[in-house]
Order: C-alpha cells, then sequence, then structure tokens
C-alpha cells in the first residue's frame, strides 16, 4: 500500500542536520539508502541529495502503525518519516558521515513508493558496465559521485555567469537550427519540412553569429552553448557537448587571454576553493611540439624531449644516421630510475611505439655500476656514446628511449610514450594544476588528402600582423604560406585542452584572401559563408574571443575518466543512448512529409 504525500512536506535535507537540532521535530524525505533489523530495532540510512542521516524505528517507543511499515521498507523505497532528532548511543557514531552523531528516533514513516531489485547497488566505486548504467541512468545519477559531478556542473554554469556578466557581458542566444558549414567535422543534418529538399544543421559551434554580434555592436557576449560534431568518439568525445562562449570587440589577445584567465581562476576558486595562481605560463606551438610532441603537454612531470639528431649523423648505427640524412629526426627521453624495467616491459614500449607509428625504438639501459645494457651500443664509438649520455643527462639507474624517423612521426610518437610513461610509472602527481597557453600556431597545414592548404583552426582566425602584407605572395607560393603564423591560443591543463581561440578577421578584403590561400573559390565561399562575408562589409570592428569545452574542465575538476560522467545523459562511444534507444528507426508517414526516402544496407533491413 502506497502512502499519500499530502501535506507531508520536509523542513530539512538529510544532510542539513547537526547537534543543534537535538530534540527538534523534524520531517524528511527521500530514499533508502539502507535497511538493518537489530533484534527488533529497525534502522534505515535515509539518503537525499543532500546525504545521509539514520533513523531509528524501535518498536517499544515508536508507533505500531509506524513499525510495521518499516518491516516493509527495502532499498531504494521513497519514504518520508516524521520524528525527533536524538543524540546516537555512545560507541554507535558513524564518523564517516557529517550526520554521524545524531538519528531520527521516527513517530510517523510514509511509504511514498517501491522499488524494484536494483540493476546495481546505489554507491560509489561500483563494477557495473557504463552500458548499464546509461541504461538506468536515473538510478546512477543517485550515486553520491555521480550526484556530486552533476553539483560541481551547476557551479561551474553559476560561476561563469557570475563572472562574466560582472565583467560586461552580455548573454545572447544563438540558433540552434542553421546553414551547414564545414567547420572540421561533419554536421548533424535536420530536414525542412516547409522547405522540401533543404536541410538545417545543428551549429558545430556558434563561430560565425558571435562575429556577427560583434558586427552588431554587442561587445561583449557569451553563451553556454549545446555544439553539435557527427564524429567518431572516445572518452573526451560526444556528440553534443557544451561550451562557455565568448567573443569581444576591440581587444587583442592579451585581452582575450586576460578574461580567460580571470574566469578559470573565479570558477576554481568558488568551485573547488582553490587560489589559481595568473598569468599562466605560455609556450609557442613550435618549443610545445619539440620538446613534449603534442601541442597539449601535461607539464606535472617533465619527460622532455631531447634531440640528438645531430649526433646521429656521424654514427655507424645505419638507423640513426639514414634518418639524419634525410632530413628526419632522432630524439629521445630519459626516464630517470628506468634502468628497472624489464625486458618485457621495454618490448612492450616498443609495441606501444609502433601503434603510434614509428617503426621501432632503440634503447640504452644505463646500469647502476655505470655499464650499458643496449643491442644497438656496438654500433657507437665511446666518444658517440659519451655525447649522447651527457645531452640526455644520462646515470646510472636511467634508461634512455629513441625514437628515429620523420619530424612528424618522431615527435608524434615520442608524446604519445611520454604520457605513457608517465602513467605506467606513476609520475603524475595528484592535486596539482598546471595550466600552458601554447600560442604562435602556423596559420595553415598542408592536406596531402585533399590536396591543399587547409586552415589549422578555422578560415576566420587571423594571420599575424606582421604577415597580412604577404598575402599575395603566399596565395601563389604554399611555402610562404606554411611559415604564417596565427593569432590564434589554446587553453591546456595537465595536457588537455580546454580551451581555444583567436582574434578573427574583421576585414572582407583580408577574409577573401584566406579563403583564395585555402583553395576556396568565391563561389564556394559566397555559398557556405555569405552572409559573414556581407556582415565584414559593414563596419566590422576588431575582435575575438575564445571557447571553452564545459565538459572537459567539470572532468578535471572532478578527477572523472570521461566526460560522460559530468554529462546528465550522455552517448555511448557509438553514439547511442542506452535509456532512450536513441538514435531509432522513424515512422514511414514522418519520412514522406519530409520528402525523404532511406535506403537501408542490407543487413539493416
Amino acid at each position: 500500500m502506497i502512502d499519500k504525500l499530502g501535506d507531508f512536506k520536509r523542513d530539512f535535507f538529510c544532510g542539513e542536520l547537526t547537534e543543534n537540532n537535538i530534540g527538534d521535530e523534524v520531517r524528511l524525505l527521500g530514499w533508502a539508502d539502507s535497511v538493518r533489523d537489530h533484534g527488533g530495532v529497525i534502522f534505515i540510512n535515509l539518503r537525499d541529495k543532500e546525504g545521509i542521516i539514520q533513523v531509528v524505528i524501535d518498536p517499544s517507543k515508536s508507533p505500531e502503525d509506524a513499525y510495521e511499515k518499516a518491516k516493509k521498507v527495502r532499498s531504494e523505497y521513497v519514504i518520508g518519516v516524521r520524528g525527533r532528532v536524538q543524540r546516537r548511543p555512545e560507541g554507535t557514531e558513524n564518523p564517516k558521515i557529517p550526520t554521524g552523531s545524531i538519528e531520527i528516533a521516527v513517530e510517523e514513516l510514509r511509504i511514498l513508493n517501491t522499488c524494484d531489485i536494483l540493476p546495481f547497488p546505489i554507491e560509489d566505486n561500483i563494477n557495473a558496465h557504463e552500458e548499464v548504467r546509461l541504461k538506468y541512468r536515473y538510478l546512477d545519477i543517485r550515486r553520491p559521485e555521480m550526484l556530486r559531478n552533476l553539483l560541481i556542473r551547476h557551479e561551474v554554469y553559476q560561476a561563469t555567469r557570475e563572472y562574466l556578466s560582472g565583467h560586461g557581458f552580455l548573454e545572447v542566444e544563438t540558433p540552434m537550427l542553421t546553414k551547414s558549414t564545414p567547420e572540421g567535422a561533419r554536421d548533424f543534418l535536420v530536414p525542412a519540412r516547409l522547405e522540401k529538399g533543404k536541410f538545417y544543421a545543428l551549429p558545430q559551434s556558434p563561430q560565425l553569429f558571435k562575429q556577427i554580434l560583434m558586427v552588431g555592436g554587442i561587445d561583449r557576449y557569451f553563451q553556454i552553448v549545446k555544439c553539435f560534431r557527427d564524429e567518431d568518439l572516445r572518452k573526451d568525445r560526444q556528440p553534443e557537448f557544451t561550451q562557455i562562449d565568448f567573443e569581444m570587440s576591440f581587444v587583442n589577445e592579451e585581452d582575450v587571454m586576460a578574461v580567460s584567465e580571470g574566469l578559470i581562476k573565479h570558477i576554481f576558486e568558488k568551485v573547488l576553493s582553490l587560489d589559481i595562481s595568473t598569468p599562466f605560463r605560455r609556450m609557442s606551438y613550435t618549443e610545445a611540439i619539440e620538446s613534449y610532441g603534442t601541442d597539449k603537454p601535461d607539464l606535472r612531470y617533465d619527460l622532455k624531449l631531447v634531440d640528438v639528431t645531430d649526433i646521429a649523423e656521424k654514427v655507424d648505427f645505419k638507423v640513426f644516421r639514414d634518418v639524419a640524412d634525410k632530413g628526419g629526426k632522432v630524439k629521445g627521453i630519459n626516464i630517470k630510475d628506468g634502468a628497472k624495467l624489464s625486458r618485457k616491459e621495454i618490448d612492450d614500449l616498443t609495441e606501444e611505439a609502433k601503434k603510434y607509428g614509428a617503426k621501432g625504438m632503440a634503447w640504452i639501459k644505463i646500469n647502476e655500476d655505470g655499464s650499458l645494457q643496449s643491442p644497438i651500443v656496438k654500433f657507437f664509438k665511446d666518444d658517440e656514446i659519451n655525447s649522447i649520455l651527457n645531452r640526455m643527462s644520462g646515470s646510472p639507474g636511467d634508461i634512455l628511449i629513441f625514437i628515429a624517423d620523420t619530424y612528424e612521426i618522431t615527435h608524434r610518437v615520442l608524446g604519445f610514450l611520454r604520457k605513457h610513461i608517465a602513467e605506467k610509472m606513476n609520475l603524475i602527481p595528484e592535486g596539482k594544476w598546471e595550466f600552458l597557453w601554447v600560442v604562435d600556431f602556423p596559420l595553415v597545414e598542408w592536406d596531402d588528402e585533399e590536396g591543399r592548404l587547409v586552415a589549422l583552426h578555422h578560415p576566420f582566425t587571423s594571420p599575424k600582423e606582421e604577415d597580412l602584407d604577404k598575402l599575395d605572395e603566399a596565395i601563389q607560393d604554399k611555402k610562404v604560406a606554411l611559415s604564417f603564423k596565427s593569432r590564434a591560443y589554446d587553453l591546456v591543463l595537465n595536457g588537455e585542452e580546454i580551451g581555444g581561440g583567436s582574434i578573427r578577421i574583421h576585414s572582407g578584403q583580408i577574409q577573401k584572401k584566406i579563403f583564395e590561400l585555402l583553395g576556396i573559390s568565391d563561389e564556394e565561399a559566397e555559398e557556405k559563408f555569405g552572409f559573414l562575408i556581407n556582415a565584414l562589409k559593414y563596419g566590422a570592428p576588431p575582435h575575438g574571443g575564445l571557447a571553452f569545452g564545459l565538459d572537459r574542465i567539470v572532468a578535471l575538476m572532478t578527477g572523472s575518466d570521461s566526460i560522460r560522467d559530468v554529462i546528465a545523459f550522455p552517448k555511448t562511444q557509438k553514439g547511442i543512448c542506452p535509456l532512450t534507444d536513441a538514435p531509432d528507426f522513424v515512422q514511414e508517414d514522418q519520412l514522406e512529409e519530409l520528402g525523404i526516402e532511406v535506403n537501408l544496407p542490407e543487413e539493416t533491413a
């Protein structure tokens, strides 16, 4: 029998009660976290979003009706209790919870709903498969860890609005149904029923609209916005994700970066009570790649890449010398105290290197007595080996690993190995926050597949001012274009890119030249970006901005392994929602109304 809620209203959340409430009569509502019968006395841990408190139903003190109902309560039943707050008997306190010194002596109990057998326990550190958790997400969200994650996400929202609104930014919404534009990933398309054969696209970002808002004189815009990209997923990607997006007029890079640092500092102080030091460290794109093998280096640990190409040019070891002679790179990492790695562990590391594109991995182990152990040292003269050891600061107990390949492969592989080694050898300190601005990115790069130059960020990023006068030359000579730097900047936290932006092109004439540089014809530019090109003709101010990945920031702040753990209703790595079974087929009449015919693969049909 289910009781009615009626006028039974809570006086407190469970976690709000303290010893100051002893003697008070209170009404509480929530879920039965656990139920225990100790010699006829029933103890229920009552849980809500603020915490847990123990309620006691003693047949010698509680009314018979309350006791009979308490005997029926099972895990996750929804109940209401009325009773008096009392101190727990000495020796029965629970120091693990804030309310562990008090309990509720129940005088009334209402069973407001029952619960089926649970697919997994409502507690942290469960072993349930993620798809099961997502299928029963309403249960998963009850777990303290998930509740905490969503609470922190909420607080990040509030802190963001507080800071940006306090600095003159206006929150403006941009359309969810817009025009398909090439921004690097596939668009999610929405058929337009009233315009047969035409489609809207869900926005990959508000990029064009926020620039148009600057033309409109908004001056400072922000938005916490959903974005959509139809791309292959991984732990830090979702088809729909949330950005903290802002744009400013009459600014340079320093202005945008200062606002970004202020916002991050405010968020961490408000949400985690951490004082983050500003300004953040800065590093050029080239330095990041050449020292760490990635444009988003994790600076919480060392393991810097060391260049030994000039030494490799002179050695008899053919693998090294051939790469150096062909203009490639020979680089290594000194793994301090790595000589303890077994041969199997070294072989496993070599296999990791191959996964990322290397042909192999060379290594030199420096034993504690100073002797060298390696299959390659026989190919080196003593002075050559000493040069390498000195260059890489090798000492007894270390192991030196090397990759020899093209510039791109050598850096990419060592970048991945650096992270793999740090995780495997527990070199990453807990509770450390290393922010880094990566700047001076190339404006463009060559795409072999498309056979043309493509923008490293997006085609609306401005080149450095010193390169503007060379645009005509760059259009004729791609080598000149490849030397251009952009006015882009990425913010990295602990090896994760959490935000990126740039100073935009505000001149229609320069924008036209950039399109030409990228092989985008006037017709294609007009078709895809005509509304922005037109807006730039009407007094567009200099402007720039940045977008933060809110999901990723919250994942880092909560220590979550995946952004799926900080999103209420995420998709799986296959883009499926186990809770709703989306995506799904639709009715034939819906397709007919849209003028769409679907041809399914035979195995699906």
